[in-house]
């Protein structure tokens, strides 16, 4: 009978921790908790701010690991239990902004007014609203982009522009002469008139 050499084979060996149970090793420190709050407010810190400015955060969990082995070692060397502790807490502290800053902002769309039971936030926080008047208003990014191509190519299919790239051309002179958005001010006064 032939063995097959995919198929897993028995492990004779007994799995060995990297830190035993019987080893006494420093962990939970006040060195550790202090730096796993710094990197915590720090990283929360700018996760706030990247998901604020670009709506997308990143893990906090290996920079914070590579850098308090950094740090522990100048404030005079760490266990690898310290280390971990520290990125446990500045991985939780990155977290929790995320949170924070993803959650918010919904709270404020479901919170109702008393008296007419409408949005709080609907009138502010209008996503569609938001994403029309960075688009029209010229901001530069991958939101204009798409907008652009899908108007070069409405505008070819519509016969207004003989190629793609001429449809882009006029796409592009619309948003950025500024007639977009009075065509969207045209459009928002005759449906407002209309209640």
């Amino acid at each position: 009978m032939a063995v097959d050499p995919a198929a897993p084979q028995p492990v004779d060996e007994e799995f060995q921790p990297y830190v035993s149970d019987d080893v006494k090793m420093k962990e939970f420190t006040p060195k550790a908790i202090l730096v796993g709050v710094f990197f915590g407010l720090l990283f929360g810190a700018s996760t706030v701010y990247l998901a604020l400015k670009a709506g997308l955060t990143v893990s906090a969990s290996i920079p914070v690991a590579v850098l308090s082995i950094s740090v522990l070692k100048k404030l005079g060397g760490s266990t690898i239990l310290e280390n971990n502790i520290v990125q446990t807490i500045g991985s939780a502290g990155e977290s929790i902004a995320s949170g924070v800053v993803f959650t918010l902002p919904g709270f404020l769309f479901l919170a109702a007014e008393g008296q007419t039971r409408q949005s709080i936030g609907a009138p502010y926080f209008s996503y569609h609203v938001i994403f029309t008047l960075a688009v029209l208003g010229g901001e530069k990014g991958p939101r204009r982009d798409i907008v652009l191509i899908n108007a070069a190519a409405a505008l070819c299919a519509a016969g207004k522009s003989a190629t793609i790239k001429d449809g882009l051309d006029l796409a592009r002179l619309s948003l950025d002469s500024g007639a977009a958005m009075g065509r969207l001010e045209k459009l928002k006064l005759v449906s407002n008139s209309r209640g």
